[in-house]
């Protein structure tokens, strides 16, 4: 006899604003032309990648800008550095620029304050993943100067002698961020004793950071957890850390291939969330997966 469990997507997850516009500008574009090309995968999800080809959209690499043909490409939600605009802009390619927002006042705030750096000999310390598409936008904008510090065991690598600009990746965890600006300070006054040289700016993105409070909240209602999320995406590591905290039995998975029946067993209620990079459609598909076993 089949047991009726209850399902619930949590109505949080899903994409975030600026890969809502990248898809949405991504498919009217294709729409129009047939064709586009996407500078790296439009959103750290294979499932919605897969999907977009099959509309026409080709990822290519930044050694491919110049024998794109028709000439046009899309820049994702990550953003990119001056450089690729210059690339794209020699090679006489057109630029959909899909940059988010929020991404795009972070470079130009790192930007200004390179310049306050380089007045001051100061230092500018991203606290990121280091070759990720955003952070090397972020990178970009202090041509290649600045420092990334993925884990607080880099710390050292910092010259805490001079003054020190901190920034953070924009999907990056709040407790991480405040973790590493605390030992900086320590590190500062031991060097120094004065922290006056020292400015930390939490750029993490309020939308991205909001969501971790109530899926740990969404996490704890449930028997079992679905997180539903690309490997590759940052933000899925930190948002499915959260949940594993608020609940053990918590699952990662990024298509219903990777479902487990033995999961459910004797589970009466399974929450399925995901990341800023997790499709609505596809958390459908592995909520009605799950009441099917």
């Amino acid at each position: 006899m089949k047991r009726n469990i209850k399902v619930e997507i949590d109505k949080f997850s899903g994409f975030c604003y600026g890969v809502i516009r990248a898809i949405e500008t991504a498919e009217k574009e294709l729409e129009k032309d047939g064709v586009l090309y996407s500078l790296g995968d439009i959103v750290h999800n294979n499932v919605e990648v897969e999907r977009l080809k099959e509309k026409g959209l080709t990822t290519i690499s930044h050694e491919g800008i110049a024998s794109i043909v028709p000439r046009k490409m899309l820049i994702r939600a990550h953003g990119e550095p001056p450089q690729t605009y210059q690339t794209a802009r020699r090679a006489g390619v057109e630029i959909v620029d899909c940059t988010c927002p929020v991404v795009l006042k972070l470079q130009e705030r790192i930007k200004r304050a390179c310049e306050e750096a380089r007045n001051n000999n100061g230092t500018i310390v991203i606290f990121g993943k280091k070759g990720h598409a955003e952070v090397n936008g972020l990178v970009g904008q202090t041509d290649g100067n600045a420092i990334v510090i993925e884990t607080p065991d880099e710390i050292d690598r910092i010259d805490f002698l001079r003054p020190v600009f901190l920034f953070s990746q924009t999907t990056k965890s709040t407790e991480g961020f405040d973790s590493l600006c605390k030992m900086i300070e320590d590190r500062i006054m031991a060097a120094t004793g004065d922290l006056s040289g020292f400015k930390a700016y939490n750029t993490i993105c309020r939308q991205v950071s909001g969501r971790k409070p109530l899926l740990e909240d969404f996490a704890k209602k449930h028997d079992i957890v679905v997180f539903v999320s690309g490997k590759q995406s940052s933000n899925g590591k930190v948002l499915y850390n959260s949940c594993r905290n608020s609940n053990a039995k918590s699952y990662f998975v990024e298509n219903v291939a990777d479902l487990d029946p033995e999961w459910f067993r004797d589970c009466n209620s399974v929450g399925v969330c995901g990341a800023t990079s997790t499709p609505k459609w596809l958390m459908d598909k592995i909520a009605k997966a799950i009441c099917d076993f």
